[in-house]
């Protein structure tokens, strides 16, 4: 169908802007001429090479005869500004009914659920029918069949990396404040070990932060395929972000439009993970469940049913896999918010202690690890972990691969800069924090402007059982900017974010 209609040819010159999706400036005679609307679809092609975008329509910004387009768009086409670059209209996709199938709960076959996702990769569909594919899957559940034909298919359409080495990695389905820093630790500690451990993350959906917008700190996150083969040869670990590989691509769309829905569903999160972590060529899995009151999983009894989908799901990957049900009742460690959380993991690695939660998780993960690699016997992993932390052996090679990722390996914790604005709620009274609300932490940092203001987050001065005067600080909020800092303020004064408890509750009448 697409191919009996006709391209006509422009002019066409990158501009320097980025809206998070592909744009194409076209003059609206010319749109007229072609039949095209605000943000209609149209491809773009250049010798071999195509590219979608969705439309722009102007009066002055451009003649008749040419046309403007986003970065990604000519990066993608090679483009030299000048350049003939052909331009149709895209038709509907024949995939389009598979995709209106799903809506209606209908099941589709392993070759419908490629095309959908094909097309998904190749620009055909726009963020409505996206979210539309997305928020199905909160009403109708994948079947197991159609999960592993959707983790397939999202391999299938990107690249993959292959090493030479047995692949691990370990990696958290997240939903808890300071979470992020976890890897931190963890993953410079299954190297030392002498185990592979190529990492890459995906940036917060939900969350304060994620990995690679915590490990952008300190480090470059952003690399070609090459580039992460080259240093994990040289340091047996990368802490990068998965975006600019080309690894199951359709995640990173599918994230991009999760991020903006606030919404993460159970089976496409156990696709997102599995298929970037196929395409990396991962052959021994530790995955990390938090469970707990505000996070994403909140009963013991969905970690089961969640564990059990990873587990069968990895085992028709051909891949082995173990599942942590961890504790995901209050955040982990004190901090939340990439620049916060760095300087904490940092701390930690080279005092060689911090906070319990912080430390026992990483090593227990760790532990994880070695046990799956069969070097270490069942149930001794945990010892391994520790004592190659109490070394400082997880401190060097952090700072082995911060500097292989073009980072300072000596910064200091002090180094790292936070949001220069800050507020602190204190105690309203004497007695012990009885509960923190991760919901509302999360809120109140990504309201302060985390993850994209680095230097954004929430500092816990106090946790769960702590005892504090009044008077005595609960939390610190920091941001750049002072108006998000009075947003973060609002928010905490409603949300009540940690609960104080004294002995006595009431008094009647």
């Amino acid at each position: 169908m697409e191919e009996h209609i006709a391209s006509r040819h422009f002019t066409a010159e990158s501009i320097d802007v980025d809206i998070g999706r592909s744009i194409v400036i076209v003059n609206i005679q010319d749109a007229q001429e072609l039949g095209l609307g605000p943000s209609s679809k149209v491809k773009l092609t250049k010798g071999d090479r195509s590219r979608s975008g969705a439309v722009a329509i102007t009066k002055t910004m451009v003649p008749r005869g040419k046309i403007l387009v986003s970065k990604d768009i000519a990066w993608a086409l090679k483009l030299s500004n000048g350049e003939l670059i052909g331009l149709r209209p895209y038709p509907v996709p024949p995939s389009f009914t598979a995709l209106q199938k799903r809506l209606h709960g209908e099941r589709i076959s392993q070759d419908e659920m490629y095309r959908l996702i094909r097309d998904i990769v190749d620009g055909a569909y726009g963020e409505a029918e996206i979210a539309a594919f997305l928020t199905s899957q909160l009403y109708y559940e994948l079947s197991e069949d159609e999960l592993h034909s959707l983790i397939r298919a999202m391999v299938e359409t990107g690249s993959k990396i292959e090493f030479e080495d047995t692949v691990y990695d370990e990696h958290s389905i997240g939903g808890v404040p300071g979470n992020s820093k976890v890897a931190l630790i963890a993953v410079p500690t299954v190297a030392a070990g002498g185990l592979l451990i190529p990492k890459t993350s995906s940036r917060a959906i939900t969350s304060p932060a994620g990995t690679a917008d915590t490990m952008e700190v300190l480090a470059r996150v952003d690399f070609s395929a090459d580039e992460i083969k080259e240093i994990a040869r040289k340091v047996r670990a990368t802490l990068a972000w998965g975006g600019k590989l080309n690894l199951a691509p359709a995640d990173d769309i599918f994230v991009n439009i999760e991020r903006k829905l606030s919404i993460d569903p159970w089976h496409q999160m156990v696709a997102s993970i599995l298929a970037k972590k196929a395409a990396m060529g991962v052959d021994n899995l530790v995955i990390d469940i938090p469970v707990g009151r505000k996070a994403k999983v909140k009963k013991a009894d969905e970690a089961d049913q969640l564990a059990g989908i990873f587990i069968r799901q990895a085992a028709r990957l051909g891949m082995r896999i173990r599942v942590a049900l961890t504790f995901g009742g209050q955040p982990i460690g004190a901090t939340a918010g990439p620049a916060l959380e760095a300087k904490e993991a940092l701390e930690t690695m080279i005092n060689r202690k911090g906070k319990k939660s912080l430390v026992d998780k990483a090593l227990s993960i760790a532990g994880l690890v070695f046990e799956l690699s069969g070097k270490v016997p069942p149930g001794r992993g945990v010892e391994v972990a520790r004592d190659i932390f109490l070394s400082g052996k997880t401190h060097e090679k952090f700072k082995e691969i911060i500097e292989a990722q073009e980072g300072d390996p000596n910064i200091k914790p002090e180094d790292i800069p936070l949001g220069k604005h800050t507020y602190t709620i204190e105690s309203p009274m004497e007695g012990a924090v009885t509960y923190i609300d991760n919901a509302a932490i999360t809120t109140i940092a990504r309201a302060a402007g985390a993850p994209f203001d680095k230097g954004a987050g929430v500092y816990l001065h106090a946790k769960i059982g702590y005892r504090v005067n009044k008077g005595d600080p609960l939390l610190t909020i920091y941001s750049s900017s002072s108006a998000r800092l009075r947003e973060a303020i609002n928010l905490a004064s409603r949300h009540s974010p940690l609960i104080v408890e004294g002995m006595l509750l009431k008094i009647l009448p």
